[in-house]
């Protein structure tokens, strides 16, 4: 009798005949990658010329573009971040360090593969600089996979080979050389050599041509201070963590200031840590500003004021740091003490305090770069500067003026969108049509690539050769992790086929980095770690300065009306990306509003112009339209009402309003560049009320604490100093025979107790001194846990899936600690219910605090009892764990959890066309991990800890025959690895030398709701202000 022929699993695809995969299939079992050794040996390094051969199994999807892309891996000589000893074996990720810098956002990182796919985002721990990745930096992974990207050349809306482009974009070119026509290369802040070097080579064969650099949203009158002030156009460095004292005038620094990546800086200095005499010290933060920001939200005093009384209140203080005798319009008497005040601190840290400024005006920059060289400032750099924004309003009007009026015959355009970034885009659009050229080199069929007659499709970051200096000396390096997912270019080897230099970018790349970066250095080396410095400090050029007259060209201008203040969302940023799901549904740290943008405005000017917010009866969030208008330009917008905000202002962030190149569900928001009038960030602008309903999708509907210490325990630096732990950090107590006793006490627990001392047992600390809210973890936990997008329908229901939130609470008194005491001298009924509904309302300036919340994983869990089916149960390393497959859907675990973190599905929300996102296309489901599972509808989800992850540390160690290292489960669980901060710290508390061990046993460490007894394996640190003075004036 014949033997049986084993059959095995295929996908779809292999039932079909498929040469390619064929010929992937024999060599699926290849040699053991020729990288042992090559890393530690420096000889090695320099004469190897390696090859990254991966076979990566066949993964079902039918977008055969990507898949194929995944099952090729990478092109060769990419180097990765972690070899595997053996060979790349499927089930095992990848690592590569890379870098990225979009025109707006900028960071080195490292990028994590599954069978060839990049699925996850995370910090390059070698960079000195941008080694952090912000919430967008996360989340640009997913763009990769935009069904939506441009999937070849297209010439005059018809599909093209790149020769047949080539020819004809060569022969237009050579035409408008020939005739002596005017060409621009239009492109964002170059901060590439290698691309800088091509450039040079292309304006050389192509002299018409004139190149400028745009950025969307413009830091000019930080560049031009800097050039007048020290001879180079550039961005000041700040070094936080060396502030003892920080002014902040308008600049959210913890935001999107400058492309800053100053959080993990500024958090060393706010974490009160006790000294030998058992006084702990911490920096101190004044903020001043008109919208409420992040930075705001985190400082220990906020002073709101508008933008000209910012010019005015900085002018006097630049008037007494530098001592000179000019007269100056009068402060009111309030702002006056507390200038006198911040003057007096400046003096008393001088050389440890730092100024930095937002205001969009060269005055006031000049002004800002002269305070901290009078003081000495520590904290500012003097020998890095930032090279990451480059763009000049002068140039850029010229060069406008002269499309505008057909004095430029052709325009190359990369890394920009125009036609939706500029204020009068329509005369733009207008005059591009009419050109004799008109390429853009771009993934999106976006607002200025309809008015193209030519498109290069260009490849995403994550399959592209490239190098950066973000800042002087520090160079980056971006290699690709997977091969173009379709018939896509760089900008640069655009530019290089059309100079008529035929050769590979690759080795251009490394023959400029050997020849002039590297020196004697490995590039293998260069290349595995991803970023590599060199000495090459800024010496400055000052030059001379008549300060009287910067000082009156600041203060000279009054608004009329409103003053409008841009800005940009830490989800949305400059709008580039508003076609990513992530960004789209990821709540505003702030306002905590998703898949919007909206008018901010105070509470009592939105009354006196008839705005107004309202809850319905299921809890939503709504409000009526505002008209805000700037000479003949008017955007219609809804109204959210904010604490904080200064008296006469309001704001509008970018990055909304986008019409082209994203699905219809992401065409969200009005677009705020209509009013960037001179690319300036303040406007004068006027309101009227429109009295149509618009509808919020809020994720926190309730802003105030009212008074309760046991969610956010929050205290003073001088109480901290001065006081025992019992006082500003009790342990909640309970009646036992009518006598006070611990909760955490034995004998009043009604549970069995099991010893957790064997084996690993997670933890999670959370700092709310180093919780910035930033949100990079929400994206992380996203990407890394298949966490679905649901729409804003769903999300206005209160049917977001975040496994992680971030809650903002406001203070209804001026601090936190006023409102406890107000709930604590309650007296009786009346006074409870009149004390409680006024404390339901925020503070016009409220103190702010950010918590982070996720699944407590709860020693004494009620959600594991309450199961009927025992879907849900406590693993032994202190895991809550959920079986999906056992759930039936009761949700009586939701109900039974006091930190509301469980999430239902309540639809299918992949493969479903009523949720049109990244699940429901083959090419978005590229990003998903294979290591978790994707849920489906009726199932019950929460946080795991990242229990794949952690399993997966395990195993590595048990393999490699050692002990799991100190801290390396930090970077298991994704919000951790993501947290720029370190405000989350993941690991084993019965692992004595773990960073996580040491942070259970500092003072400041507390529960959630403690006193429910639940036993939370997640813990916090109570939240310190160093107040000061200056909050009692």
């Amino acid at each position: 009798m014949n033997k049986s022929i084993k059959k095995y699993w295929k996908s779809e695809i292999e039932l079909t005949n498929n040469a390619k995969l064929d010929a992937l299939r024999e060599n699926e079992f290849v040699d053991k990658l020729p990288l042992d050794g090559i890393i530690d040996d420096e000889k090695s390094l320099k004469e190897s010329s390696t090859n990254r051969r991966d076979f990566l199994k066949y993964l079902g999807f039918s977008t055969s573009a990507a898949v194929m892309a995944s099952c090729e891996g990478p092109v060769h000589k990419s180097v990765p971040y972690v070899i595997q000893p053996e060979r790349l074996r499927p089930g095992i990720a990848n690592y590569y360090a890379t870098s990225m810098f979009d025109g707006y956002d900028c960071a080195n990182l490292l990028v994590k593969t599954r069978e060839g796919r990049p699925i996850k985002i995370e910090n390059n721990k070698l960079a000195n600089f941008h080694g952090s990745a912000n919430a967008r930096v996360h989340a640009s992974i997913l763009s990769m996979y935009d069904s939506e990207r441009i999937q070849g050349p297209i010439s005059n809306s018809k599909d093209i080979s790149w020769t047949d482009f080539d020819s004809e974009i060569i022969q237009k070119l050579d035409n408008l050389r020939f005739n002596n026509k005017s060409v621009v290369l239009l492109t964002n802040t170059i901060v590439s050599p290698t691309s800088s070097m091509i450039i040079n080579a292309f304006l050389k064969k192509y002299p018409n041509i004139k190149h400028v650099e745009y950025d969307s949203i413009s830091e000019s009158s930080v560049l031009d201070a800097h050039e007048i002030m020290y001879g180079k156009r550039a961005i000041p460095c700040y070094n936080f963590d060396k502030a003892k004292y920080i002014l902040s005038i308008g600049a959210d620094f913890l935001g999107d200031w400058l492309g800053s990546n100053y959080d993990g800086e500024y958090v060393k200095g706010r974490i009160p840590v006790k000294s030998k005499n058992s006084k702990a010290y911490m920096s101190r933060h004044i903020q001043v500003e008109s919208n409420m920001s992040v930075t705001g939200a985190n400082a220990d005093i906020r002073i709101p004021m508008t933008v000209s009384m910012q010019k005015l209140f900085l002018a006097h203080l630049y008037k007494k740091v530098a001592k000179i005798n000019i007269e100056l319009p009068e402060l009111e008497s309030n702002l006056k003490n507390k200038l006198d005040e911040i003057y007096n601190e400046f003096l008393l840290y001088r050389k440890s305090s730092l100024l930095v400024c937002g205001i969009d005006d060269v005055n006031a920059q000049i002004l800002t770069n002269s305070i901290n060289d009078i003081i000495r400032s520590n904290a500012k750099n003097t020998s890095k500067i930032s090279l990451i924004r480059r763009g000049d309003d002068r140039k850029l009007n010229e060069i406008l003026k002269k499309i505008n009026s057909s004095k430029i015959d052709g325009i190359i355009m990369y890394g920009v969108n125009p036609v939706y970034s500029l204020s009068d885009s329509k005369e733009f659009s207008s005059s591009l049509r009419n050109l004799d050229l008109s390429v853009n080199i771009t993934m999106k069929m976006d607002e200025t690539s309809l008015v193209c007659k030519y498109l290069a499709a260009a490849s995403h970051y994550l399959e592209s050769w490239g190098d950066f200096q973000f800042v002087n000396g520090e160079y980056s390096l971006c290699q690709p992790t997977i091969k173009t997912l379709f018939d896509t270019r760089q900008f640069d080897e655009c530019l290089l086929k059309w100079t008529g230099n035929n050769n590979n970018l690759y080795d251009i790349l490394r023959d400029n980095w050997t020849n002039n970066i590297l020196s004697d250095y490995s590039w293998n080396k260069a290349l595995h770690d991803g970023v590599y410095s060199v000495n090459d400090d800024f010496i400055p050029n000052l030059g001379y300065i008549n300060f009287s007259q910067i000082i009156f060209k600041l203060i000279k201008n009054e608004p009329a009306n409103f003053e409008l203040c841009l800005y940009s969302k830490v989800g949305m940023g400059d709008g580039q990306q508003a076609n990513n799901p992530w960004l789209q549904e990821f709540p505003d740290p702030i306002s905590r509003v998703s898949w919007d943008n909206y008018l901010t405005i105070s509470k009592k000017d939105a009354e006196s112009i008839g705005l107004k917010n309202y809850n319905e009866s299921n809890g939503a969030l709504n409000s009526n339209y505002a008209i805000v208008s700037h000479g003949d330009t008017e955007l219609k917008l809804p109204v959210l009402i904010q604490p904080g905000q200064a008296l006469g202002t309001v704001g509008i962030s970018f990055g909304y309003g986008r019409s082209s190149g994203l699905k219809p569900e992401m065409m969200t928001g009005s677009n705020a560049y209509k009013l960037y009038k001179n690319f300036s960030k303040v406007q004068d602008v006027k309101i009227r009320p429109l009295h149509e309903i618009h509808e919020f999708a809020c994720v926190q509907l309730h802003n105030t604490l009212m008074g309760r210490g046991d969610i956010v325990r929050e205290t003073t630096l001088e109480v901290f100093n001065t006081k025992n732990k019992k006082y500003w950090n009790p342990i909640p107590v309970v009646s036992k025979n009518h006598i006070e006793t611990a909760v955490n006490k034995k004998e009043v627990n009604i549970w069995e107790e099991f010893d957790r001392s064997i084996g690993h047992h997670f933890n999670l600390s959370i700092d709310l001194n180093a919780c910035t809210g930033c949100g990079a973890c929400v994206i992380a936990c996203h990407a890394e846990n298949n966490v679905p997008v649901v729409g804003k329908k769903e999300v206005r229901k209160s049917r977001d899936m975040h496994w992680l939130r971030i809650d903002r609470y406001y203070s209804s008194d001026v601090s936190f600690v006023d409102d406890k005491d107000n709930k604590d001298n309650i007296n009786g009924l009346s006074d409870s219910l009149t004390v409680f509904g006024q404390m339901e309302d925020p503070n016009e300036n409220p103190q702010v605090v950010f918590q982070p919340v996720m699944c407590q994983h709860c020693n004494q869990a009620p959600c594991e009892t309450v199961c009927p089916v025992a879907a849900t149960s406590h693993g032994r390393q202190g895991q809550n764990h959920m079986a999906y497959n056992r759930c039936v859907g009761t949700r009586y675990c939701a109900n039974n959890c006091p930190y509301k973190v469980r999430r239902f599905n309540w639809f299918l929300y992949n493969n479903n066309d009523e949720f049109d996102f990244n699940m429901n296309d083959d090419l978005g489901k590229m990003v998903l991990n294979p290591d978790v599972v994707v849920r489906s509808r009726g199932v019950m989800e929460k946080c795991s800890f990242c229990i794949q992850s952690t399993q997966a540390v395990i195993l590595k160690a048990k393999n490699e025959g050692r002990e799991v290292d100190n801290n390396e489960f930090n970077d298991a669980c994704a919000c951790s690895a993501a947290c720029s901060t370190g405000a989350m710290s993941f690991g084993d508390i019965n692992n004595k030398e773990s960073e996580v061990y040491k942070r259970k046993k500092d003072d400041r460490v507390y529960h959630l709701l403690e006193y429910v007894g639940t036993k939370p394996n997640v813990f916090y640190h109570v939240k310190v202000r160093n107040n000061g003075k200056l909050k009692s004036i």
